[in-house]
């Protein structure tokens, strides 16, 4: 029975929410279609589904399955094969295993309820053989299996967002979603103070290692904070449930990234202890130049710019867990993650501005001269989230749940720099003419209770219904220093650019959603969800309080209609959603580390509202399947970087305001085929169009855009793996700017030894040429600027893993709920502020 302990395993080590096939070749037949059983899988003793157990159809004799499949949270499985007669193995951890007889003919066949009995027979050593694809298209939502990439091994989140179907990452890290940057990061469908403030600074700190797997939500249901226009992307730890105990130890050595790990997990009766600890070290250096033509009053000024980068940054993260399930239908959880990080980011810049023709009016701002300047950023964030969740032995579907978190963010951004005339000019101990010290102490203090209950009815219909608080505490307080050479004995405060910043949100929210089924053909989902938003702000030393608070009603709907074909379907979402502005938008912190080039939040913005549709057709094969979405959004208020000239400092202005309308139409197309034993194949395409509108800047943008990436995965000689990823992206465009596109790729090839328990891997990313160039231009009515940015990212990795430990006596993971913040756009770069 080697292959039905093969399923076996493979079922047990599945998280909970991720529904894997790991499917072999089916046995030819004489007959060529194929024919769908379908069932459900409950405890005997509780009536409740058995999620992620294994069903596996066997030929009449012999031992090699024909198909097989994980059940889905929900206990219910689909296996398709040839018209026969077959053997039906339903296993899974801690259950005495289940064979019935079954005979396929011309129609599908459902088997109803097939119930498992308990049992504490420890298990023998098993084989795994199993594997899980690459990317996964649901009928909610794209997964990326990232803990299946062996070219994942050793990088960072970045690395394994930028290979994520849907999302694109630029050279410093900012993250779109279909060619939107208005989208919410959730770490275990919760919001975490690790991503609360620099988003693209955030993403290098969670090792790659860590990560299982990443879920893109284009249009989510009522369920959902009604957060983020463009969608929310889940990134899912991995985590260990199964009895015993068992762990891992790894390390990586590279060009980029260096890192240490390590995990611990134990399951014993009704408690269960996850751990896992990270310690890492990356450095991404760069360069960059760029050039601005600036129309002044009868005279044209030219900036040119030249900056070489030095970026690196070190720490550790970690999370703990806790599950204690006092009786089978109540369950606690208490779950702490963690990271200290510390970057540095070194910068030498050269800056000319030259005024042609050469105005007396005009001679201040002409200047050339070197700056030296140096980023320090330390930061501690942690979460603490517990939970409680009560199901009903009566009704299996029934569920209760109680959860709260309490995140805390802690950063400052700290900076120093020297400006020097040019060595031609004068005598290198006179050079120094200026210098300048800053000081950000950033502070997000965020606290969440939510209540969820789902209550079933007769047939497919079910009620679920919930309320939630959101309470944030937001601070930035921050001094700048000024010294000139040679007129001043010491650094002196700089008053109008030094203030303290308070910032107060509190959401509550309420939801309700029906879900329910006409006949077998038509399914539905209609949902709406309403929240209150109050807001409160205020300045230090002035009078600068603001206040505001507003009502938003937004409805949701969803509804699938199975095809005649099998595994055919078609189905139509329509969200509406709000785009509350996070600190990074708003605080008012102005960073001049490059004087001609000054960022600042805006306080007073206001937050965005969407419509989406979305229209999908999927199809499923025993060895392909295909997705296929048309897509459309509208957003109202938007909220856009705009760039102001200033002409007396002669310098760019950027920040955000609630200036202009944006539209998009686009198409998703999705497949994914396994043409022979062993071998996966996967492509993602999407192609878009976009409008921006702004009446205030009399100013309109578009552009088509569009995605393509592919991935390969291969196993060879039991042992061995090899995996390759290539993406391309076109560039985007924004209201005054656009961007161009770049590309990726990755090959990596994994060694399995030491009976199946240790790996070697060797991966490299674009090792043909030394990094990615990314090119940028911005137009307004007053200046054209010109930027060039050349990341270096070639990248090659040698990884080891090792795991250890045992599995016994397992029992089937209960289904428990998280919080899931994702209500405020966040930025990606930049200003910090908790």
């Amino acid at each position: 029975m080697k292959y039905y302990f093969t399923y076996l395993l493979l079922a047990g080590t599945l998280s909970y929410g991720h529904t894997v096939q790991a499917q072999s070749a089916p046995t030819p037949t004489a007959q060529s279609t194929t024919t769908r059983l379908t069932g459900t899988v409950l405890d005997e003793a509780t009536k409740q589904p058995v999620p992620f157990a294994t069903v596996a159809l066997l030929p009449p004799t012999g031992d090699k399955p024909v198909a097989g499949a994980a059940c889905d949270e929900k206990g219910s499985f689909v296996l398709t094969a040839p018209a026969g007669a077959y053997r039906l193995v339903v296993s899974f951890v801690g259950y005495t295993s289940r064979t019935e007889t079954v005979t396929l003919g011309a129609t599908p066949k459902n088997l109803g309820q097939l119930t498992l009995a308990a049992t504490t027979q420890k298990l023998s050593e098993v084989t795994v053989v199993g594997e899980k694809p690459l990317v996964e298209a649901r009928p909610d939502r794209i997964v990326y299996n990232a803990e299946a990439d062996a070219t994942n091994t050793g990088g960072t989140a970045s690395d394994v967002l930028r290979k994520t179907p849907l999302l694109n990452v630029d050279a410093d890290g900012n993250v779109q979603l279909r060619g939107s940057s208005n989208l919410r990061v959730l770490i275990n469908n919760k919001p975490s103070a690790i991503l609360a403030g620099n988003l693209a600074e955030a993403l290098k700190q969670i090792p790659a290692d860590q990560i299982k797997a990443v879920e893109v939500l284009t249009t989510p249901s009522a369920r959902y904070d009604a957060e983020g226009t463009g969608g929310v992307v889940n990134i899912v730890l991995k985590k260990n449930s199964l009895q015993g105990v068992n762990g891992r130890v790894g390390a990586g050595v590279g060009n980029r990234n260096q890192n240490l790990n390590g995990a611990l997990n134990a399951r014993r009766g009704k408690v269960g202890f996850t751990s896992s600890l990270s310690g890492f070290y990356n450095q991404y250096p760069g360069r960059s130049n760029s050039s601005r033509t600036d129309y002044l009053d009868g005279a044209t000024g030219q900036l040119t710019q030249n900056t070489e980068n030095k970026s690196r940054g070190g720490g550790g993260f970690g999370k703990v867990g806790l599950t204690f399930d006092p009786t089978e239908q109540s369950g606690f959880t208490l779950d702490f993650t963690g990271n200290a990080y510390h970057s540095v980011n070194d910068q030498d810049l050269f800056n000319e501005y030259r005024v042609f023709p050469q105005l007396e009016q005009y001679n201040s701002l002409n200047t050339l001269y070197t700056r030296d300047i140096r980023q320090r950023t330390p930061s501690r964030n942690y979460d603490v989230s517990a939970g409680y969740t009560r199901t009903f032995k009566d009704q299996p579907r029934r569920e209760w749940s109680v959860l709260g978190q309490h995140s805390v963010s802690r950063s400052r951004q700290n900076y120093t720099l020297d400006q020097f005339q040019p060595f031609w000019t004068t005598e290198e101990s006179e050079r120094l003419e200026y210098q300048e010290r800053s000081e950000n102490l950033a502070f997000n203090r965020e606290n969440t209770i939510q209540t969820d209950y789902i209550h079933p009815f007769k047939g497919k219909t079910t009620l679920e219904t919930g309320a939630k608080a959101i309470l944030r505490q937001v601070s930035s307080d921050y001094d700048l220093d000024t010294l000139r050479t040679g007129q001043q004995a010491d650094f002196i405060r700089n008053d109008l650019r030094s203030n303290a910043f308070d910032y107060r949100q509190n959401v509550l929210a309420a939801y309700g959603s029906l879900g329910f089924a006409l006949g077998k053909k038509y399914s539905f989902t209609l949902g709406t969800r309403a929240e209150y938003t109050d807001i409160k702000g205020e300045f230090s030393g002035e009078n600068g309080r603001f206040r505001n608070d507003y009502l938003n009603v937004l409805p949701t709907l969803s509804a699938t209609r199975n095809l005649k074909k099998e595994g055919q379907t078609l189905g139509i979402t329509y969200a509406r959603r709000i785009q509350r502005p996070q600190i990074y938008y708003l605080n008012p912190y102005v960073n001049q580390t490059d004087p001609r080039n000054i960022s600042y939040g805006n306080p007073e913005l206001r937050p965005e509202l969407t419509q989406n549709i979305d229209l999908s057709y999927n199809t499923y094969a025993e060895k392909s399947s295909l997705t296929v979405s048309l897509y459309g959004r509208r957003t109202s208020n938007s909220i856009e970087s705009v760039l102001f000239y200033n002409e007396e400092q002669g310098r760019s202005e950027s920040t955000f305001r609630n200036i202009a309308s944006s539209s998009t139409i686009g198409s998703n197309i999705y497949t994914s085929v396994r043409p022979v034993k062993g071998l996966q194949l996967g492509g993602n395409l999407d192609i878009s169009y976009i409008r921006l509108n702004s009446p205030a800047l009399n100013r309109t943008s578009s552009r088509f855009m569009y995605g393509a990436n592919v991935n390969s995965s291969y196993k060879f000689k039991e042992k061995y793996t090899a995996q390759f990823y290539a993406g391309y992206y076109a560039g985007w465009v924004q209201l005054q700017s656009r961007n161009s596109g770049y590309y990726y790729y990755s090959l990596g090839l994994k060694r399995t030894f030491l009976n199946e328990k240790a790996d070697l891997t060797l991966n490299a990313n674009t090792f043909f040429q030394p990094g990615i160039n990314f090119r940028n231009t911005t137009t307004t009515d007053r200046f054209i600027s010109r930027s060039n940015f050349f990341s270096y990212q070639r990248n090659v990795r040698l990884s080891f893993s090792y795991r250890f430990g045992k599995v016994d006596n397992g029992a089937p993971q209960r289904r428990r709920r998280s919080i899931q913040n994702n209500d405020s756009k966040g930025g990606g770069g930049g200003q910090q502020g908790g």
